[in-house]
């Protein structure tokens, strides 16, 4: 018989237990980093950074995760039939850096209105931005191809790198007195950075042949993906930047509540961090399977993927939503402003969220990008008509945030329903279409 840890592992999609080791690090990175931030700076610098990482994690996010998802897609269908990455690999880098630059042109042109709503005035903090997002830029090409080639070890081994560096250079930080926001910031640039320099040697190894990639494939559903992960990061954020943005602008209030909801969503999030061990293997293997034309592994990937995410939520909401009113001022030195209602409402939006994810990136697998597009953008219209009602300012952010994704769930499961039948003979096809699967191999 095998031990319950055992049959854990044999379902997981292919890959994902060696990529588990990393996110673990990499996840708890982000606890011991706003941990040293809340006992290094006072209240108004540790707001300015919490809403620093919130901006790289979400805006940055948005921008760069859509390169690592599409790249992981074509790469893993290019290997389906013989061809090599590097092709894709190389464009791909260079749109990641021009949407890059486009993005520091508009981070430099509003650069004092947005130190001045989101950093307290302070115009060093939106060059640590900038920084951010290049390190997102430059890891999510990297991941993207060591996913779609299936090399999981390097995979998990950059995450393990860049959670690590993260740790230690924030301890760092601390024991030196370096009592500055932009010291603790520059951290999200060279992490990222360094860590993308381990997965190079099993990227440039691939010289299997194959046609070059045309940009209008790179590009014809990166933009709707773009969209697609923009809209999601804003839901899975709101709760602090509604905050920011509705309470009163740097008050002492504000930015200790703006502190406290910061940490109180990082620990709601546990799963979230455990789902980036499966979301790499899930993306390659079920593009494998669109690619190949397999429905019956499609779904088979999709509904063990589904079912231990939303185990992994239930078991880790509950200690959360019992404990995380006392851990949230002894972890993190927030002010004790947040009852177990509080955690209740944060652990369910981050529930429907994960699920949410996990519909829309098989959406995207199957070459959807669409229908993934138009359910967060439902969701994100509750999120906003939640967050605009009266009421007290931090309920609001808390219901905004599961109200945006319930929505975005349940619209794309109904999509995922409606596009894959439980009886592919009655539809009279398989669910995955062949065209999907040759698109990859189009050539420019």
């Amino acid at each position: 018989m095998k031990n319950p840890i055992a049959k854990l592992l044999g379902v997981l999609p292919p890959g994902a237990r060696l990529v588990v080791g990393g996110t673990v690090v990499l996840g708890a990175s982000a606890y011991v980093y706003m941990a040293l931030v809340g006992y290094s700076l006072g209240t108004a610098g540790a707001a300015r950074v919490t809403m620093l990482w919130t901006i790289v994690m979400s805006v940055g996010w948005g921008l760069f995760q859509p390169v690592e998802l599409e790249l992981t897609r074509l790469v893993a269908a290019r290997k389906v039939s013989g061809a090599g990455a590097l092709p894709a690999v190389r464009r791909m880098l260079l749109l990641a850096l021009a949407i890059l630059a486009a993005a520091c042109a508009v981070l430099a042109a509003a650069a004092g209105p947005i130190a001045d709503q989101l950093f307290g005035g302070d115009r060093t903090l939106v060059v640590a931005l900038a920084g951010g997002m290049a390190g997102l830029a430059v890891s999510s090409v990297s991941r993207g191809a060591l996913a779609g080639l299936g090399l999981f070890g390097p995979y998990g081994t950059q995450l393990a790198v860049d959670g690590a560096l993260r740790i230690g250079l924030a301890a760092l930080t601390a024991v030196l007195g370096l009592h500055s926001a932009l010291a603790f910031g520059l951290i999200l640039v060279v992490a990222p950075v360094a860590a993308s320099l381990i997965g190079l040697r099993g990227i440039l190894a691939d010289r299997a042949p194959g046609p070059e990639v045309s940009w209008r494939q790179l590009t014809s559903g990166l933009g709707l993906l773009i969209g697609s992960v923009m809209l999601s990061q804003l839901v899975v954020n709101a709760t602090v930047v509604c905050v920011r943005l509705l309470a009163p602008k740097h008050s002492e209030a504000s930015d200790a509540l703006v502190f406290a909801l910061g940490q109180a969503v990082v620990m709601a999030r546990v799963p979230l961090f455990a789902y980036s061990a499966l979301q790499a293997s899930m993306v390659s293997a079920l593009s494998g399977a669109t690619a190949a034309g397999d429905h019956a592994e499609f779904r088979k990937v999709l509904t063990r993927t589904t079912a231990i995410v939303a185990a992994m939520c239930i078991g880790g909401g509950l200690p959360v939503i019992a404990l995380g009113a006392w851990l949230n001022p002894l972890l993190f030195n927030a002010k004790d402003l947040l009852n177990p209602l509080d955690f209740t409402w944060l652990v369910l939006g981050t529930l429907c969220y994960v699920l949410a994810t996990v519909f829309g990136q098989a959406l995207m697998s199957s070459a959807q990008h669409r229908r993934q597009l138009v359910g967060w953008t439902a969701g994100s219209v509750a999120l906003v008509a939640v967050a605009l009602s009266p009421g007290d300012v931090g309920l609001r952010a808390e219901l905004a945030y599961l109200a945006g994704a319930l929505i975005s769930a349940v619209l794309m499961l109904w999509a995922l329903y409606r596009a894959f039948p439980s009886s592919p003979a009655a539809s009279g096809h398989s669910g995955l279409d062949s065209r999907s699967a040759a698109e990859p191999l189009r050539t420019s």
